[in-house]
């Protein structure tokens, strides 16, 4: 099993018995993606590995691949005979559009890679206490479906035995809905657009303090995290001397930044880092 150099620690491994590697991800350089480095080390991955993909707006770093990389990954992947197992936690809040942010999980399928899904309604929908989600795995027929069904219902058994009715009940009606459905995309789409704006409003307010730093990144990256580029000092006195808070990597969620805050976060960012 594979995992990524910037990565989230709740993911399934150790726990499980697997032995957990991670593969080249992020570039603290160019604060962007490190794709040679990426596609260098799944050339390298024992064959029949497993490798976790994030499948948009990747957590921690806000970095993901471009459509013609999403290819070139799953060229390499196909290479190695690796099993895809693709956490999708975010779709719709990328880029806004349900369709672009699944299109790592479609090329996948398409190119006739096996798929493992972990997917997560609880951003999208805004049912995060509810928890609810939904595993998908295609399969070759119907006779490989029924037997990963049947060890499936074997691991749920003693984990959860019957997931909560009540979150899977709303998602359920506003994806069958097509009314619903259709105000949800506008509802997903305004909250992506917002955390968008929210980006371009802090890298315009480190301009206007006069900050000679680039902070393209800010805007490069997408989804609700960004690795800022600030060390563990200078978040040390974000947090000492302006009270903002944020892990000591320098990631910050820009979900938290709002038109009343972001003078004050752009502010204190350009006094700690000047």
């Amino acid at each position: 099993s594979s995992g990524i150099n910037a990565e989230w620690p709740l993911r399934p491994g150790r726990d499980s018995g697997l032995e957990v590697k991670q593969y080249t991800y992020f570039k603290k350089e160019t604060k962007g993606l490190d794709f040679d480095g990426m596609i260098r080390d799944i050339g390298q991955m024992e064959e029949g590995s497993v490798i976790m993909l994030h499948a948009c707006a990747h957590n921690p770093t806000g970095v993901d691949p471009t459509s013609e990389q999403w290819d070139e990954i799953s060229r390499a992947v196909a290479d190695r005979k690796l099993l895809v197992f693709i956490d999708m936690a975010y779709q719709g809040f990328a880029s806004g559009d349900l369709e672009r942010d699944a299109y790592a999980v479609r090329k996948f399928t398409e190119d006739g890679h096996t798929i493992l899904l972990s997917q997560s309604f609880a951003k999208n929908m805004g049912v995060y206490g509810e928890r609810c989600g939904a595993f998908s795995v295609v399969c070759g027929d119907a006779e490989e479906a029924a037997a990963v069904e049947s060890q499936l219902k074997i691991l749920i058994r003693p984990l959860y035995s019957s997931p909560a009715l009540h979150a899977s009940r709303l998602v359920s009606t506003v994806l069958t809905d097509p009314e619903l459905y259709s105000q949800w995309l506008v509802d997903v789409k305004g909250m992506a657009d917002r955390i968008i704006g929210m980006r371009h409003a802090l890298r315009e307010g480190l301009a206007a303090e006069g900050s000679t730093h680039n902070w393209d990144h800010l805007t490069n990256q997408i989804g609700m995290f960004c690795y800022t580029g600030m060390s563990e000092e200078q978040v040390g006195r974000l947090i000492s001397e302006f009270s903002v808070y944020l892990t000591k990597d320098g990631r910050i969620s820009i979900a938290g930044v709002s038109t009343k805050n972001v003078g004050y976060l752009a502010r204190a960012m350009h006094q700690v880092t000047k």
